[in-house]
């Protein structure tokens, strides 16, 4: 029999957009160590090369620099749209480009799926409950958010692309998947993103004043990034009929003091606590009912937030952070 060299049937072709940024290079290496061929698309604003240094000799994967406010044409078998600047620092520094992200990336990777017949799952996130008045969050709630304010350009970019997404669905017949991201945390995190867990372990390394906004006592739940890739990948392989949104989060909620202090202990840091203003809608708390992953996908996280801070203060310790 002739030699094919096509790919075994089995094999998936993968497109991570966002790829080379936190959440996605774990996304790309999850699937690659799965067999897939994987395809990561990045326009490198918050990703960084460095984060899939180690996979570009792999065979089965492929790095495009690309901004997706621009059409794509690819053939693949699945679509994970990760990419959008998902810290404060980031999405504010450009807010038009960001809700361009958000919509113009939504419409051009759905416009791709539906063309070449791809399911498509969207890397939403809890800022489409805003400053919630539910606690804790369930799908069903429609949230509570500033249409104008600073963070609105992430928040409701966020939000009109899962209005596309389940526009399209219903127009089009599409299969879609929408996975709400909770705090996530761990290796590969941005040094200056401004968020929560990255500050304090930066910040504690180098005996700098750990800053606490407010006086510490809002809320978040935190994921480590393994937890978070699994629930993605769970989603995006479930039966056609689940389209989500679903919920993924590590439900254990912390004040934001006891995170600060647990940094400290666990690093042996010098670093005193200092207190700032709070920033404009901030949300006060924070927290994912995981119901639905629990019983439609079979998830939940299994990582604790000292067994995930380990590894990511060592990831930070390795560069010289």
């Amino acid at each position: 029999m002739a030699h094919s060299s096509r790919r075994p049937a089995t094999r998936r072709r993968v497109l991570v957009t966002g790829g080379a940024g936190f959440l996605g290079s774990h996304l790309c290496e999850a699937l690659l160590g799965l067999g897939n061929d994987v395809l990561c698309v990045d326009n490198f604003y918050t990703g960084a090369k460095d984060n899939v240094a180690h996979l570009l000799a792999n065979p089965h994967f492929e790095l495009m620099r690309h901004d997706i406010t621009f059409p794509l044409y690819v053939e693949v078998d699945q679509i994970y749209n990760l990419a959008c600047p998902a810290s404060p620092i980031h999405y504010q520094f450009d807010p038009v480009q960001t809700t361009k992200t958000s919509v113009h990336g939504a419409i051009n990777m759905l416009g791709l799926a539906k063309r070449i017949k791809a399911r498509i799952l969207q890397a939403s996130t809890s800022e489409v409950y805003g400053d919630p008045e539910v606690h804790p969050q369930t799908e069903d709630y429609w949230g509570h958010t500033n249409p104008i304010g600073p963070r609105a350009c992430y928040d409701e970019g966020k939000r009109c692309a899962e209005t596309l997404f389940f526009d399209y669905h219903r127009q089009h017949g599409m299969s879609i998947k929408v996975a709400r991201i909770f705090n996530t945390y761990g290796p590969r995190m941005h040094p200056n993103d401004g968020r929560v867990v990255s500050n304090f372990i930066v910040q504690a390394l180098s005996g700098s004043p750990i800053t606490l906004y407010g006086d510490g006592s809002q809320t978040r739940s935190f994921c480590y990034v393994d937890d978070l890739i699994r629930g993605l990948m769970a989603l995006m392989n479930s039966p056609a009929e689940v389209t989500g949104p679903i919920n993924l989060g590590n439900p254990n909620e912390f004040t934001i003091r006891q995170l600060a202090e647990l940094v400290v202990e666990m690093t042996g840091s010098k670093s005193e606590i200092v207190f700032e203003p709070l920033p404009t809608d901030d949300p006060r708390q924070r927290q994912p009912n995981i119901t639905r992953a629990k019983e439609i996908l079979d998830w939940q996280p299994s990582i604790a937030l000292r067994d995930g801070l380990t590894k990511t203060i060592e990831y930070f310790a390795s560069l010289g952070a």
